[in-house]
């Protein structure tokens, strides 16, 4: 349908173009000055120390936890509403998974939710092969700027039991989000971002990791490209050496200039795209509000500033509605299904594990993502809200 209204359309900045022929006419592609300037300019926008880019959100979270060189099988405390990369990640890096629960205005972990975790991870365990008993206390937690509402790192650190050292922030929702004044990443000893097509500054691909530990952020610089001591570019500059050592295992994880130069042009447009998101939310909270059968997005709240990665709404009857605003030319989504209901990590975390989490099941039953982009127009935002608003009242 040519008037349907999508979920979502990568925002494109008018000099992406120009700067992609750029990097193809300097016959220099991969990892080398582009990449190294967005890193420095990445850094300036959120006001952190150091920044390296990777070739994924999932993939910095990854090198991130083996980064902290933690010992195998460590527990990592994670939202089960997450994205299965952040699961997946844990499970890479050779550690287990141990899911946190929601609180259900803001959907991210409480202090209440992780103190729970962290204490369950001394009890017994089950997983593939029956049951087996842990008696550790976490070693990391990864926490998750969830839709683009910043957590409190320093309170979930506490109940955790953890020091800064071994939190890592999931902030692919993150950019244009803050907390106290303060930019998300901004002092976050490990914070990992997203470029991917949908996110609020989007390359295609792409990721990167910010922090305030020059140590930290040089070991994961080598791990990013199988842990050498010089990637390409040092190499081949004038008065370079072939000569390389390898002191740690890494992964293939760089970004290329091709990737860099996009991000630099879309890092340049992204506050004016912020300020749209927060003007289409703004038309979305006037028209919503009130309706019967409809949790609206928290906000408002002291020292918080939400990035609007996501706008996401909590209805009974979830599929039906999402089906009838399909048939009604609009596209919705779900973020996200709880890692616990899926098929993989019911099996490698076990039945028990799976069940620690009912605030987050139920939930994840309600939770529907309407389109929220910079490109979304007045026309196409009426459209979701008057398609929405027929949905409810059939319901009432």
């Amino acid at each position: 349908m040519s008037s349907s209204v999508p979920f979502t359309i990568p925002s494109l900045a008018g000099e992406v173009a120009d700067a992609v022929v750029k990097v193809l006419d300097s016959g220099w592609i991969t990892t080398g000055p582009q990449t190294a300037s967005f890193e420095q300019e990445f850094a300036d926008y959120l006001g952190a120390a150091h920044v390296v880019s990777v070739a994924s959100c999932t993939t910095a979270l990854e090198l991130c936890l083996r980064a902290l060189d933690l010992p195998p099988g460590s527990a990592v405390l994670t939202p089960s509403l997450t994205f299965c990369g952040a699961i997946n990640a844990i499970l890479h890096a050779g550690h287990r998974p141990v899911l946190v629960d929601i609180d259900e205005d803001t959907l991210v972990p409480s202090p209440e939710t992780v103190a729970a975790a962290a204490g369950r991870c001394k009890g017994p365990s089950g997983g593939r092969g029956g049951s087996s008993p842990h008696n550790d206390a976490p070693a990391a937690m990864i926490v998750q700027n969830q839709g683009g509402y910043p957590v409190d790192v320093p309170a979930l650190a506490e109940a955790a039991g953890l020091d800064r050292t071994r939190i890592i922030e999931d902030a692919a929702h993150g950019p244009g989000a803050a907390r106290g004044g303060k930019p998300v990443g901004s002092e976050s000893y490990a914070a990992c971002y997203s470029f991917y097509a949908t996110k609020n500054m989007p390359i295609g691909e792409g990721g990167a990791v910010a922090s305030s530990d020059q140590e930290f952020a040089d070991r994961v610089r080598a791990m990013r490209l199988h842990g050498m001591s010089k990637d390409s570019w040092k190499r081949y500059l004038p008065g370079g050496s072939w000569r390389y050592d390898v002191k740690t295992v890494g992964l293939k994880a760089n970004m290329t200039d091709v990737q860099a130069a996009i991000g630099r042009a879309q890092l340049a447009a992204l506050p004016g795209w912020q300020e749209r998101r927060a003007e289409i939310v703004a038309g979305y909270d006037e028209a919503l509000r009130g309706l019967p059968g409809l949790v609206l997005p928290q906000r408002n709240l002291d020292g918080v500033q939400h990035a609007w990665h996501l706008y996401q709404v909590r209805v009974q009857d979830r599929d039906a509605i999402s089906g009838e605003l399909e048939a009604a030319g609009v596209a919705t989504s779900v973020h996200f299904i709880p890692a616990n209901q899926m098929t993989a990590y019911r099996e490698i975390l076990g039945a028990d594990e799976c069940a620690r989490v009912p605030v987050t099941d139920r939930v994840g039953e309600e939770l529907l993502s309407l389109p929220l982009y910079p490109g979304l127009t007045a026309d196409g935002q009426d459209r979701v809200i008057a398609a929405l608003t027929e949905a409810l009242r059939t319901r009432g």
